[in-house]
């Protein structure tokens, strides 16, 4: 059974380039095109296709928001983002969008093919200089993790000694002469910032890392 696919992009000579390359592939039949994000979306309902081929920069609805638009209607269709840029703030927010993958222009080739393959079958593709790029990221999120107490203010690690000393906001507030409601905030901010979700994980989080003694 064919794998049934719609290209967009607003360059015109590019989609013509693609349809003939995937044509020619028995197990790809390319059944549209689109030059923009807002026809994207409607032969996404005219169609249905089994994978969408979306460029990230077009006119009148990006890649992104067309991604988003079409998977909130439709979830079954699979998006692969197709962009010149490698940057890892594209990729995130392609894939928060819900692209199950991300191939670049200047690899369009054989990798495309490869990610059509991948996707068809419920997998995720990312192209090599993609995934080098968002390893990279993550590595250097785990290092900022190892030592997030730069990050807060002083006034942060304050409350969040107290916290860790088993003090309700209440307390806190006296013993450092602020409204409850102060403490309150600075906790949610320490939760936020740690990426953590009770009083119990910042406390373990505080005796870890040494931040009760300031």
């Amino acid at each position: 059974m064919k794998t049934r696919l719609v290209l967009v992009d607003d360059h015109a000579v590019l989609r013509d380039a693609l349809q003939q390359m995937l044509s020619a592939e028995p197990d790809i039949d390319v059944v549209g095109q689109a030059g923009n994000g807002r026809e994207a979306i409607v032969l996404a309902r005219e169609l249905r296709p089994d994978i969408m081929i979306l460029d990230v920069g077009m006119p009148d609805y990006n890649g992104i928001e067309a991604t988003a638009a079409i998977l909130a209607r439709f979830p079954e269709i699979k998006i692969i983002a197709l962009s010149t840029h490698s940057d890892r703030r594209f990729v995130s927010e392609m894939i928060c969008a819900g692209a199950s993958g991300y191939v670049v222009k200047t690899a369009a080739g054989s990798e495309l093919l490869r990610a059509i393959r991948a996707v068809a079958l419920g997998r995720s593709f990312l192209s090599p200089e993609v995934a080098t790029g968002v390893m990279r990221a993550l590595a250097n999120q785990h290092e900022s993790r190892g030592a997030p107490s730069a990050e807060l203010t002083r006034r942060e690690r304050e409350v969040l000694r107290l916290l860790s000393e088993g003090l309700r906001s209440v307390g806190i507030a006296r013993r450092l002469n602020v409204a409850a409601s102060t403490v309150d905030v600075h906790r949610r901010n320490l939760m936020r910032k740690l990426t953590v979700h009770t009083v119990a994980e910042l406390t373990r989080y505080a005796l870890r890392e040494g931040l009760t003694e300031l």
